[in-house]
């Protein structure tokens, strides 16, 4: 009989755990979301205009191999950007954890594919997550303006890394193809602006890599122009 009911107290204390942590995992993605969503633009016409557009990084290609419509979708957005005149130079920054895996060379090569010139691109390999691209944006690149390219989804959680860092940022995020396959995707990003609200406040996480500052006028290196 005891053993019965200390297990029916344990199961009433798992509930009330679980649902206590949705509870905040729902709150943090309500206030994370509604602090930003005024500064993500799904119109480029209605996007102001900055000098300098910060691609996020993700891979080509989707766990099955296939090419990634995320991947592609970030590229054509700033493609388009460039075009229209709404930014005039592009950081790519991604992660690059081996030899055979470089985000920012991956996204710099579709850039130029798509006729963007290379001298208006800057590589930033030490983009391990969104809070190490926004924050190097700031420290190491010296902005505290730019236009920040990725899905909206994304968006957010960076747009609110940015504001508590002071920066003045917008967020382009077209409406894209139908991204409903990627329910991985969105429950894996409430979490990871739970992991955000957590870094900014609580851990106050810095970036794993800051390094010297650079400017985006410098020529790049000759390792950096091989395609």
């Amino acid at each position: 009989m005891r053993a019965r009911r200390r297990l029916q107290r344990l199961r009433r204390a798992g509930v009330i755990a679980l649902v206590f942590a949705a509870a905040v995992v729902a709150l943090v993605n309500n206030w994370v979301i509604n602090n930003s969503e005024s500064y993500v633009y799904e119109s480029w016409s209605l996007l102001p205009d900055n000098d300098v557009g910060l691609i996020l990084g993700t891979s080509p290609f989707t766990r099955k191999g296939e090419p990634n419509p995320l991947f592609y979708a970030r590229i054509q957005a700033a493609v388009q950007l460039f075009q229209l005149g709404k930014i005039k130079k592009i950081i790519v920054s991604g992660a690059n954890p081996d030899s055979t895996y470089n985000e920012p060379r991956q996204m710099r090569r579709e850039l130029i594919k798509a006729g963007i010139p290379k001298d208006v691109i800057t590589m930033d390999f030490a983009g391990f997550r969104t809070l190490d691209s926004v924050a190097r944006a700031q420290a190491v690149f010296g902005l505290d303006h730019f236009t920040i390219i990725t899905q909206s989804f994304y968006a957010y959680r960076a747009v609110f890394i940015a504001k508590k860092l002071h920066l003045h940022v917008s967020a382009y995020a077209p409406p894209s193809d139908d991204l409903s396959i990627y329910t991985r995707t969105y429950w894996r990003e409430a979490f990871a602006r739970v992991k955000a609200v957590l870094d900014l406040y609580v851990l106050r996480t810095a970036p794993k890599f800051l390094g010297e500052p650079q400017s985006l006028d410098s020529n790049p290196s000759p390792d950096l122009q091989t395609e």
